[in-house]
């Protein structure tokens, strides 16, 4: 499979786990939501793991890699906010942060700097550590993970409550309840700080113009 594929294909998987956890109010669907949840955040690695060691990097697989990463991320937070596991405010940072830094790394590439290598956007050393490194993404993917899991393993903990014994309203339900909200949190602010470096590099973009082609220049200036 191509890195592209990969990314259209963790997409659908993160499509299929919220469509079971949203119709399929069952303790085996929502862990096998949960598995699908997992395989979701894990071919977010594969992709990027084909373009390196295959020599198939592009710039329209490192943008629909960002795309396919903003569909996850809105439709997980989403999902669990309409279930009220979480306040509406996070999948709206989200969102708001995924457009503000997908406006900014648009008018980069429009500048010819694009992707994660030498030709990225980020110039500054602590942007780089920040955004860019493996490990800084690898923790990042590494804590959606564990946050929609967690979300998912308390949403199939709500539906089994619904059935029988309302025991989320009990102190214990209410500490799970607690710690998983906490973990949301982590996950946002590691989130916004990760956009930090993107919006302070990319204000110089504001006012770059576009680069253009050769080809195109006599035809512009007429």
């Amino acid at each position: 499979m191509t890195p592209n594929q990969v990314t259209v294909l963790r997409v659908l998987a993160a499509f299929a786990a919220v469509a079971v956890f949203d119709f399929v109010h069952a303790p085996a669907a929502d862990l096998a939501a949960v598995a699908l949840t997992v395989a979701a955040i894990a071919l977010d690695g594969v992709d990027g793991y084909l373009a390196r060691t295959r020599g198939l990097a592009t710039p329209l697989g490192a943008q629909l890699d960002i795309l396919g990463d903003r569909v996850v991320e809105n439709l997980f937070f989403t999902c669990f906010a309409v279930a009220g596991l979480i306040s509406l405010w996070v999948p709206v940072l989200f969102f708001v942060r995924g457009a503000l830094t997908d406006f900014l790394r648009g008018l980069a590439a429009r500048t010819g700097r694009s992707g994660f290598g030498r030709n990225s956007m980020l110039e500054s050393w602590w942007g780089r550590v920040l955004v860019a490194s493996r490990t800084s993404r690898a923790a990042y993917a590494a804590l959606k993970c564990i946050c929609f899991c967690a979300l998912g393993l308390m949403l199939s903990l709500h539906h089994i409550a619904q059935q029988s014994n309302p025991w989320l309203s009990k102190p214990a339900g209410n500490l799970i309840l607690m710690a998983v909200q906490i973990l949301t949190g982590a996950t946002v602010a590691f989130c916004l700080l990760r956009a930090l470096p993107v919006v302070w590099e990319g204000q110089r973009y504001l006012a770059a113009p576009a680069r253009v082609p050769k080809q195109l220049t006599p035809s512009i200036s007429r």
